[in-house]
């Protein structure tokens, strides 16, 4: 389980029992946010520096993902760079507590006069940091430290996380393009293609009763508007298990296929239910070799733990966009229990097993990493999720289907429109703006709030 460092520090004047408890309280607000900490306090000033070199040396025993400098009084600038200097190179947080009341006195242990004396300190060193304070009276801000804490687990994790790809920009688009040196370099994140080739050899080396299972125990307990043929499931199971295999094998996170040009066209299957299949399991997935988009849903996955599903722009309104898939949506977006699927064909192409599901309304956070003259920029837009109106998109068997979608009022559309960067956006719930802020300025990458 990844670790967070955590030493508080106070005065060598300040009553020690009151930074202890201090202390020990912050750091109990932390654990009840879900960290596993390695903890050194009290750290004081004292002249012989034993505090110091006990914290330094007891930090060294352990590993950890940040640093939480803890100020629970004034501390002298020198007793507390001595310790985050071995530790410049991982993500910190200065945060101070505060003071309290008894009765109409208010009791301080001057602790913003520590964080202040730092802040420009940390900033002129070079740290990667957030700086907190908690206020007199108000709840303490240990879930703002707390979600830094997470942030730079995640940007941990994301340096060893993998992307698998069959095939390479789908339909010649521009907007599915990487550059993949200053990729890794900025995020950590590796993507690796692999050819359809592969998938279709282990398509057909499988064996039926493999694919039976699949479609007997999981495709099968969807909910299907009206029956599927057998031989469209059967192939939506075998060429799951193949795209699975090669996932497990080169411990893939996200999934991205060849769509329109690679499975559609040379295998004859448009791929939903095999994405949605792969998103049951845990596995981040987008169509149509979108790099930045699989990218952006495993920064998003990392941060909150969604799948961060896909959605691409039909409609523009005044005051909203709507939202929707010709295909599937992440298991964790539909509003019910299970898929709800329909057996339906688009143009020329043949039948395959398409997800209709509902979508679950709320807030809303969409996001899409963006390169740009040599620079990644994350942007990011609040909206509030609405039922959409009953629509179709025209080419679809007849009675269309209606497909999954949202109408996301995001205000100044006109911005947006101005700014926006591809059809698909990644979409989480809630508002996850600080959570990206946080990993963002660890990564170096910049964020556009666009609509604000």
């Amino acid at each position: 389980m990844a670790k967070i460092g955590f030493v508080g520090f106070g005065e060598v004047n300040t009553p020690v029992d009151v930074i202890i408890r201090k202390c020990s309280a912050a750091e109990k607000a932390l654990k009840d946010e879900g960290l596993d900490l390695i903890s050194v306090y009290p750290v004081a000033d004292d002249y012989e520096e034993t505090q110091v070199n006990g914290a330094v040396a007891a930090l060294k025993k352990e590993s950890f993902d940040a640093l939480v400098v803890c100020v629970a009084g004034w501390i002298p600038t020198h007793a507390v760079v001595k310790v985050t200097e071995h530790y410049r190179h991982l993500p910190m947080v200065l945060w101070g507590l505060c003071g309290w009341y008894e009765g109409d006195r208010l009791v301080t242990t001057a602790d913003q006069a520590g964080t202040t004396g730092l802040r420009a300190t940390f900033e002129g060193l070079g740290y990667n940091f957030k700086y907190v304070y908690d206020i007199i009276g108000k709840k303490t801000r240990s879930d703002v430290v707390a979600d830094y804490c997470k942030a730079a687990i995640a940007a941990k994790q994301l340096l060893v996380d993998k992307v698998g790809m069959a095939g390479y920009r789908d339909m010649n688009l521009y907007g599915t393009l990487y550059d993949g040196m200053s990729l890794k370099k900025t995020t950590g994140i590796e993507i690796e293609t692999f050819e359809m080739l592969e998938i279709q050899q282990r398509y057909e080396a499988l064996d039926e009763a493999a694919k039976r299972d699949v479609v007997n125990n999981r495709i099968l307990k969807w909910n299907f508007l009206k029956p599927a043929n057998d031989d469209a499931m059967m192939k939506a199971a075998g060429y799951y298990l193949a795209v699975k295999a090669i996932a497990d094998e080169r411990n893939y996170k996200a999934i991205s296929l060849k769509d329109v040009d690679g499975m559609k066209k040379l295998c004859g299957f448009p791929p939903a239910p095999i994405f949605m299949l792969l998103s049951e399991d845990g596995y981040t997935t987008v169509p149509e070799n979108d790099s930045l988009g699989a990218v952006t849903q495993l920064m998003m996955n990392r941060l909150t733990g969604q799948l961060a599903g896909y959605l691409e722009f039909y409609e523009f309104f005044d005051n909203s966009v709507l939202a929707g898939v010709p295909d599937f949506v992440a298991a964790d977006m539909v509003d019910g229990d299970t898929y709800t699927v329909l057996p339906a064909a688009f143009g020329m192409l043949s039948q395959g097993i398409l997800n209709v599901s509902k979508v679950k309304t709320g807030t809303v956070t969409m996001s899409r990493l963006v390169y740009k003259d040599g620079e990644y920029t994350m942007q990011v837009i609040l909206g509030e999720g609405k039922n959409p109106p009953k629509w179709e998109e025209c080419g679809w068997d007849q009675p269309a289907p209606q497909l999954s979608a949202l109408e996301i009022e995001i205000g100044d559309v006109e911005k947006f429109a101005d700014n926006v960067a591809c059809q698909h956006y990644i979409i989480t719930y809630g508002d996850n703006r600080a959570k990206i802020k946080n990993l963002c300025s660890m990564l170096g990458i910049k964020v556009d709030l666009v609509c604000e």
